[in-house]
């Protein structure tokens, strides 16, 4: 049989633990009252569980702030106690945290060419943000999930504009995903499981009733014929 010829297509850019670090950018007490393309509880979440990233996978993280004394508030204090030693860069006139020679300094210093980033506003803290790591020549992946802004308008400008620039625009799970790479990894199903509970519960969720059927080992009538179906299908 004659192999048909394959045009290779653009590069999968994948994330690699190894070479990647995190951003809080702007995810500020104050300003997080200004989000509307997102439900308050929801982004919450959603912010903290960026944050968590470093954490989860031993990452460095790099913590800014904008004139975190006035109305923009500080950072949420469970970013705060997660990262006491993390670098936080105190801003007190530039828009874009790339034009703050520290910060420039923190990032610089972590030695990692890929930057998970995430931002509020979207149009301006993560947008300027990451056009500007884009030419100095980072791989940047802003998560869509943990930056908000004033409208979907205002949103959708803003990934447009960041994606037409190289940015990859990818939510929680997808970042995650790809950093863990197999389910049997370290950090893998232990660890992962946990972290979805928590901040993915519409995933963590499955497992616990994976887990639930397992433990109690009992099936309503059908289930059983169901699964077979979906087997063999």
């Amino acid at each position: 049989m004659v192999r048909a010829a394959l045009t290779p297509g653009p590069a999968f850019i994948r994330l690699n633990k190894n070479d990647s670090m995190v951003v809080v950018a702007d995810l500020q007490e104050g300003l997080y009252n200004s989000v509307r393309d997102y439900n308050p509880t929801v982004f919450r979440n959603n912010i903290i569980a960026h944050a968590s990233i470093a954490e989860l996978f031993g990452i460095p993280i790099v913590l800014t702030t904008s004139a975190q004394t006035g109305p923009n508030g500080v950072l949420p204090k469970e970013i705060t106690t997660m990262y006491p030693n993390a670098p936080l860069i105190k801003r007190n006139g530039e828009v874009d945290a790339w034009d703050n020679s520290d910060f420039r300094a923190a990032v610089a210093a972590q030695n990692k060419s890929q930057i998970i980033l995430a931002g509020i506003t979207t149009d301006v803290c993560t947008e300027f943000l990451a056009l500007s790591l884009r030419s100095e020549g980072y791989t940047v992946f802003a998560n869509t999930e943990a930056s908000g802004t004033f409208s979907q308008r205002l949103a959708d400008d803003a990934n447009r504009r960041m994606e037409k620039s190289g940015v990859i625009l990818q939510g929680l799970f997808a970042i995650v995903m790809d950093l863990m790479r197999d389910w049997r990894n370290t950090p893998g199903s232990l660890q992962l499981l946990p972290f979805l509970d928590q901040y993915l519960p519409v995933y963590g969720y499955v497992a616990r009733a994976h887990a639930a059927a397992v433990l109690d080992g009992a099936l309503l009538p059908g289930e059983g014929e169901a699964e077979a179906l979906t087997v063999q299908g």
